[in-house]
């Protein structure tokens, strides 16, 4: 590591091949190896002695709604980026939804690109959208740089997106397996849904009721049809329902390309818990019951799911209102993901390994980031992120960098507070001092 400028040493690096005493060295922005906790630090080489702290590497969120330019009072590429550094994410991937223009041509990428050039803290890629009318624009999207291509299976709650239908499905399907692109998909049945009981007011239970399971499994099954045939790619959003799981698990056997994410608050959060008119607890598909959840913690322990990515979906808190049927649907996670799957990951036997892998490793193989990103390991970017993951907080929604301080952890105490964040071996966040924004915008790598 002679040409090392920082090293960052830890008795607890965890690496692909384990969590070890380590020395991390760094030069311009990437990790050059990863040596012995007692190696010599090279001279003119900067050293941070981490302690017992745990380094590892940034984590890599593929499901964000940034909502800027368009929507900015929801959220913006400033306070999310920074939300997200705080959480010790250094990359995220954004929708295509929710803000105005969606990323649906490349005209209106280049929008958003323009507009997350200056703001953003940590390093920032775009999924295109997938419509019923601009079949035409994929492959441009595509050879622009996006990641994929979002698509709704029901009505999206934003009349600028609408959800494809079984024949615009298969159309956009045939088209992304042409590019050997990624489709990922809402994948919730808008006919079990239109038919589902819909009882407005403020009782969790009638919102439940709405968003049945059988909205989910039947979609699914339907990608998992459409996917097979086409032998294209496609990964589920969001899952909620245990009972999609075992065909889930079946498809992957026969070698179906297909990828499964859930969410904090699925992991998190039950049902039982959520108090009527809550509708911070309110997205979509729902928290379903606990038995549901002990069952999607044992598909992500078995990798029946792949990853855990946060569905940061931010709104003003005037949409918050406490009839469910018309509030906006969505949970703000960005900077408590990390220390809210912790803790519930350690009261069930799981370790930071396994946490890594699920939020940082395999998310970043999802994207084609897996070269640069996902890992401490030589070659990769020098992203990282520091915790302390016995030391414990109580979420203040006033602490928190989002722009709209609404949450559903709201007075939870959490385990795994993060020291720092490091992008590219630069300390961008340390005890809630933030530097200048210091991301980069990611295209596809091809």
């Amino acid at each position: 590591m002679s040409d090392a400028e920082l090293v960052l040493r830890s008795t607890r690096v965890i690496t692909p091949e384990g969590t070890r005493a380590a020395s991390v060295a760094v030069a311009d922005g990437t990790i050059t190896a990863v040596l012995p906790y007692d190696a010599p630090v090279p001279e003119g080489a900067r050293l941070e002695d981490l302690g017992d702290h745990v380094l590892l590497p940034g984590l890599v969120d593929t499901h964000v709604h940034v909502n800027d330019p368009g929507r900015t009072e929801w959220e913006g590429f400033w306070t999310a980026t920074r939300a997200a550094a705080a959480g010790g994410i250094t990359t995220l991937v954004d929708m295509p939804l929710n803000s105005l223009p969606p990323t649906t041509t490349v005209a209106h990428l280049r929008t958003k690109q323009r507009v997350a050039a200056d703001k953003a803290h940590i390093d920032v890629g775009f999924w295109g959208g997938a419509l019923p009318d601009n079949v035409k624009d994929l492959r441009p999207l595509h050879e622009a740089g996006v990641f994929g291509f979002k698509a709704f299976l029901s009505p999206s709650g934003v009349d600028e997106f609408p959800h494809l239908d079984r024949d615009p499905l298969a159309r956009s399907m045939a088209e992304i397996a042409a590019l050997d692109g990624l489709l990922i998909v809402h994948a919730e049945d808008p006919h079990l849904l239109a038919s589902a009981p819909q009882q407005p007011g403020p009782r969790y239970a009638d919102f439940l009721a709405s968003r049945p399971r059988d909205a989910e499994d039947t979609a699914i099954a339907q990608l998992i049809r459409e996917a097979k045939a086409l032998h294209a790619r496609v990964h589920i959003l969001h899952l909620s329902s245990s009972d999609a799981l075992p065909m889930i698990a079946e498809a992957k056997a026969e070698g179906v390309r297909i990828t499964v994410e859930t969410c904090p608050h699925y992991l998190t959060l039950t049902a039982e818990e959520v108090p009527d008119g809550a509708s911070e607890f309110k997205c979509c598909p729902p928290i379903r019951e606990s038995a549901n959840q002990d069952l999607l913690w044992q598909a992500l322990a078995d990798g029946t799911i792949d990853c855990v990515v946060t569905d940061h979906s931010p709104s003003t808190a005037d949409l918050k209102t406490d009839d469910f049927a018309t509030a906006w649907g969505g949970i703000s996670g960005l900077q408590l993901s990390l220390a809210a799957v912790w803790t519930q990951a350690r009261e069930r036997s799981h370790g930071l390994e396994d946490v890594v892998r699920w939020m940082s490793t395999r998310t970043s193989e999802l994207v084609g980031l897996d070269t640069r990103k996902g890992a401490i390991a030589a070659g990769r970017d020098a992203d990282f992120a520091v915790l302390a993951p016995d030391e414990t907080f109580t979420v203040d929604p006033a602490a928190l960098q989002h722009r709209n301080h609404v949450t559903a952890y709201s007075g939870k105490t959490l385990y795994g507070v993060v020291k720092s964040t490091w992008l590219r071996g630069q300390r961008i966040v340390a005890d809630g001092e933030f530097t200048e924004p210091k991301g980069r915008l990611l295209t596809r790598q091809s």
